[in-house]
């Protein structure tokens, strides 16, 4: 996916991306690197994709992919602590502070399902597949 096409997904999705490598990673630089990898991916691809729905699966699962694959890495690494990028982040409430810190808590695992669930609107049944 190219040109225009390609420019538009990336602007539409990067956020989707990167919530869901932070949620895995729990910091801010491993999440940028995944989400560089995924769009560079779907920047490479000669898919064809159905609907921007499609494209924003593909591109969710292959998020989630990638963030497996860096963590059995060799050279994976936690560059900055928790505590100082939630730091940086601005809340509404004191309760989306504790509810950020709460899912953050999670066993990774259990975060990714958070987030696809409550934030990006899949079902259980996606989720399973």
């Amino acid at each position: 996916m190219r040109g225009q096409d390609f420019e538009e997904a990336a602007e539409k999705y990067k956020d989707h991306i990167y919530a869901v490598a932070f949620n895995y990673f729990r910091n801010q630089a491993d999440a940028d690197d995944i989400v560089q990898d995924v769009l560079l991916k779907l920047y490479r691809t000669d898919r064809e994709f159905e609907s921007p729905e499609h494209v924003r699966n593909w591109l969710l699962r292959v998020a989630v992919n990638q963030c497996k694959k860096v963590s059995v890495s060799s050279w994976f690494r936690k560059n900055i602590p928790l505590e100082t990028y939630a730091g940086s982040l601005q809340y509404e409430t004191p309760e989306e502070s504790d509810l950020f810190f709460a899912v953050m808590n999670l066993p990774k695992k259990y975060r990714i399902i958070v987030h696809l669930f409550y934030y990006e609107d899949y079902s259980t049944r996606e989720i399973a597949g």
